[in-house]
């Protein structure tokens, strides 16, 4: 049974790893190609983007693939609509491995909004110099806040000609230790922070860190995703697809 497994996040590159240890399964791992030297899973791995639906629905038939599992970023939703609707053209199972999002706790101080334009729109007035990990990719919204520091943290840095707001530059890597992320907002005088809920234990001690430290968070909630099953754990995933192996070697 040959797996497709579209990647980009710790938990698909853990799930690629457990299926290749699976007798009958040969699994196809595929990253988008965003980030300049992506963390590969082992086993088979693809690399770059697919063109839309159409050009899914073509690799899917050309690899002859059984069964797709969607374990990207919970904020890359087109890929998800996109592997939603070429899954259900080619007529194959389709599963949505998808890690919990962050919860508000007692002493986490949030102002929840449903975009980084919203987020962008509500920080003047509210904050002076703001720790901005929404990722390199979303930073034109922030550009217009010229009364505004950044301090912004990705992965890759922007391209020479991206709007990019007032500030610094931070290219780094998760996971990142709570002692770190709390020298980071006490060095830079840091008063709020804008983050993509994520979910997930890699980059979380930022969140632990502003609310011990008492700093406001800008949470931009999750896009909708499409309907279909869904997994929120790796030994849930194996599990689904053992079962469909079973299935398949009947």
């Amino acid at each position: 049974m040959r797996v497709l497994i579209l990647g980009g996040t710790g938990e698909a590159a853990a799930l690629a790893a457990r299926v290749t240890t699976i007798p009958g399964i040969e699994a196809i791992a595929s990253l988008a190609g965003r980030t300049r030297e992506p963390s590969v899973p082992s086993g088979n791995v693809r690399i770059g983007g697919f063109g839309g639906v159409a050009g899914l629905v073509a690799y899917l038939r050309q690899m002859q693939i059984d069964v797709l599992i969607d374990a990207t970023h919970p904020f890359a939703n087109q890929i998800s609509f996109n592997a939603a609707a070429a899954a259900n053209e080619v007529g194959i199972p389709r599963l949505m491995l998808i890690r919990p999002p962050w919860e508000k706790i007692e002493g986490d101080r949030w102002i929840e909004v449903d975009s980084n334009t919203i987020a962008a729109a509500v920080l003047p007035n509210q904050a002076k110099r703001v720790f901005l990990t929404v990722g390199r990719q979303e930073l034109a919204a922030f550009a217009s806040l010229k009364e505004i520091w950044f301090l912004m943290r990705m992965i890759d840095p922007p391209g020479e000609d991206a709007l990019v707001p007032p500030g610094m530059i931070l290219c780094d890597r998760g996971p990142f230790a709570l002692d770190n992320e709390k020298e980071i907002l006490l060095q830079h005088n840091i008063d709020a922070i804008v983050s993509k809920n994520s979910g997930g234990d890699a980059t979380y001690a930022k969140i632990i860190a502003a609310r011990e430290l008492g700093i406001q968070v800008f949470m931009v909630n999750r896009p909708a995703i499409p309907a279909g099953e869904q997994v929120t754990d790796i030994d849930s995933a194996v599990a689904w697809l053992r079962e469909k192996l079973s299935s398949y070697s009947e």
